[in-house]
């Protein structure tokens, strides 16, 4: 384990520090990225359930190193290849699934996990890929170089898998339109070991460069309590639809809605039974300047049961993130957020108390090589 951990933690530094381009002659590409933060929020970033009411940015008031990633990849257009995704910082606890531990160091704030790792082979227009990879599902992921807010969306992280286990296959029919589909062991586990297996489905249409659409669903036995490697399951299936246009140059829009359903489902009550939720988030992104760039979004969350939560809610919030981009690499983010529920659902700094709302503010700096 000890030499584990010297191996990886020399990995990161090393290529960083190196700064390796972005691909080389055989064919291997690396990058990767350092994201840290500040973060305060007005409560205690938990749900009265004792959930999280936040995906990464837990922190009620200080510094973190969320991520400080690299990617290495050799990925062909025909023939093997594969792909390693290693994430350092605060957020690797969220990301690693049940059955893999990311305390590597003994420190709350610091983990390490493999958010990818897969072999994939290519032929033709068909490509398969077994190991570690990325759910189709969601606007938004793990990569903060690819999304435009600092804190993730309320569907990222309650109403969508992150990762899966298992084997997928990929098929371009043409250039506007992809489908790909895929077995693996389940919501964010490696430990699951029931015999029925999930199924996710997709397909990505994009008609022009304006517009693009997509639609995964997602359905398997899953434990009636996540993580949970053995016990009782039940039937847990999913729907994600996003659609995006690109305005103008400067202005481009986005939508993504999530419903899902568990049969079985161990609910807050004690009791087990169906359970129900829902979500739409809604983006802006404005490029005003070739520095300045802004982003608004908006989403709404049922969880009628409180399966998701904790908390039976709806469950609201609306972020502003102003970016500036320091230097070609380097950007610069700003961020307020505002989270409010229908019922008393934040607990309050103290912890003995209870509020409908929540408000944040957050500066991030993410510097990419």
């Amino acid at each position: 384990m000890h030499s584990l951990r010297i191996l990886l933690i020399s990995i990161l530094l090393s290529y960083s520090s190196l700064g390796w381009a972005a691909s080389s002659d055989n064919g291997f590409s690396f990058s990767g990225y350092i994201e840290p933060s500040y973060n305060y929020l007005t409560r205690s970033n938990h749900f009265t359930s004792g959930i999280h009411d936040r995906v990464f940015d837990l922190e009620t008031k200080g510094f973190t190193l969320q991520q400080a990633a690299i990617t290495l990849a050799k990925q062909p257009t025909q023939g093997f290849g594969a792909l390693l995704n290693l994430i350092l910082g605060r957020d690797a606890n969220t990301l690693s699934p049940a059955g893999i531990n990311p305390d590597y160091f003994g420190l709350q704030n610091v983990g390490l996990t493999a958010t990818q790792a897969y072999l994939q082979y290519a032929v033709g227009a068909f490509k398969i890929l077994g190991g570690k990879y990325n759910c189709s599902m969601g606007e938004e992921n793990y990569n903060p170089t690819t999304d435009s807010n600092f804190s993730r969306s309320i569907l990222d992280g309650y109403a969508e898998p992150s990762t899966f286990i298992g084997i997928e296959g990929k098929y371009t029919v043409n250039d506007k339109l992809s489908l790909s589909a895929d077995v693996n062991n389940g919501w964010d586990t490696i430990q699951y070991t029931g015999r029925q297996k999930t199924v996710e489905v997709s397909a990505a249409y994009t008609p022009n460069s304006k517009a693009s659409l997509s639609i995964t669903g997602i359905t398997g036995v899953q434990p009636i309590t996540d993580g949970a490697s053995s016990g009782p399951t039940g039937r847990r299936n999913a729907l994600d639809l996003i659609g995006a246009v690109n305005a103008t140059d400067k202005l481009s829009l986005s939508v993504n809605y999530d419903y899902g359903m568990q049969s079985k489902a161990a609910l807050p009550t004690g009791q087990a039974g169906k359970a129900f939720w829902q979500g739409l988030a809604g983006y802006v992104n404005y490029q005003w300047t070739d520095k300045w760039q802004s982003s608004l979004r908006g989403e709404v969350f049922s969880d009628r049961k409180g399966y998701r939560t904790g908390v039976q809610q709806t469950w609201k919030e609306v972020t502003f993130t102003l970016a500036y981009s320091l230097l070609k690499k380097l950007q610069l983010r700003a961020e307020t957020r505002h989270d409010f529920s229908n019922v008393k659902a934040f607990v309050t700094l103290n912890g003995v108390s209870a509020n409908t709302n929540q408000q944040s503010f957050a500066l991030e700096g993410l510097y990419q090589f």
